[in-house]
């Protein structure tokens, strides 16, 4: 059974949460590897997070930035937004670019990795459609 987490580091860290500055995506993903011998639990412990399947499913069709992801996540709160943001970054499925303007500009865009859930999204909403078709 899965147990369910409020965040990615509660995950990693064994429960424990640790905000690590600066630490390298890949070994994060290594930790959640061992941690989790089924492939299915590792990618529910990555996604599974509340607002993480709809942050990435927004990303999927093109880089955004905060405001349009908080005007997308209706009910979601900017810090919950921030929370599952730094941790995608900190997994290295997306990547944030701050650029020097005023007022400050910051777009949140996936990276080849966080790409690789296209086919994943693109089911669910099919399945979803299915849904909505059945009734």
């Amino acid at each position: 059974m899965v147990r369910p987490y409020t965040s990615l580091r509660q995950v990693v860290s064994g429960g424990e949460v640790t905000a690590k500055a600066g630490s390298a995506p890949a070994p994060r993903m290594r930790v959640l590897a061992r941690r989790y011998a089924c492939p299915v639990e590792r990618t529910l412990a990555v996604v599974g997070a509340k607002w993480t399947l709809q942050i990435i499913r927004d990303l999927v069709e093109r880089p955004h930035r905060f405001g349009e992801l908080e005007r997308s996540l209706r009910g979601a709160s900017p810090k919950v937004i921030s929370a599952r943001l730094r941790e995608l970054e900190e997994l290295g499925l997306l990547t944030r670019t701050a650029y020097p303007e005023v007022p400050p500009r910051v777009e949140y865009a996936l990276t080849a990795h966080g790409r690789s859930f296209r086919p994943i999204i693109e089911s669910l909403r099919a399945w979803g459609r299915s849904l909505e078709e059945a009734s």
